[in-house]
């Protein structure tokens, strides 16, 4: 059975297929987190992507390097995956930098991120559909396809306008002066 099949009876690509969508569902709140952490009104967002960058040099350079040194894989890179896939890292980081910018537009993360997720879908599947066009034709394509196409796009818009608000700052406790026992009326 080889790694591309998705319906046999091995489901451990379910299980990394859910690692990422918690690991990018989190992703959004902890890079605005960090960029506010940075207290940096003007270069915050920025600071916050350099370690996004180290992030990405520890996780997707270190460790593929010593994954494949321990499996003794051939070093030979052809030119076509080599390409695509710096092109794929270019697309990714893009995206990064642009949820960041988003961000600093006075985007929150709920809605940015409720965009991202909503929208990335439907533009896979659409290109997915240019580059692979179906067997039988445009026509072929199933009516609830698009359907799910139009969900996935109200979906994103429904939780962007509806969002629950967040709760109101709390006001400081008032402060009340110690009580003096000369101003004590009698029996107090």
């Amino acid at each position: 059975m080889g790694t591309e099949n998705s319906a046999g009876p091995g489901m451990a690509w379910l299980g990394w297929a859910l690692l990422t969508v918690v690991s990018w569902g989190v992703y959004g709140v902890f890079l605005h987190t960090g960029a506010m952490g940075m207290a940096d009104p003007a270069n915050g967002r920025i600071k916050a992507f350099l370690f996004v960058g180290v992030a990405y040099f520890l996780t997707a350079v270190l460790a593929p390097l010593a994954i494949l040194a321990l499996n003794g894989a051939s070093w030979a890179f052809p030119a076509k995956g080599l390409w695509w896939s710096l092109i794929a890292g270019i697309v990714g980081a893009v995206g990064a930098l642009g949820v960041l910018l988003a961000f600093g537009a006075k985007g929150t993360p709920a809605v940015v991120m409720s965009i991202v997720f909503a929208g990335a879908p439907v533009v896979n599947a659409l290109y997915a559909l240019v580059t692979h066009p179906p067997a039988g034709g445009w026509g072929s394509v199933k009516p609830m396809f698009w359907v799910g196409i139009l969900l996935a796009a109200l979906g994103g818009t429904l939780v962007t306008f509806y969002k629950p608000a967040p709760p109101a700052p709390q006001k400081p406790a008032a402060v009340t002066a110690p009580a003096n026992p000369e101003l004590q009326p009698p029996g107090k």
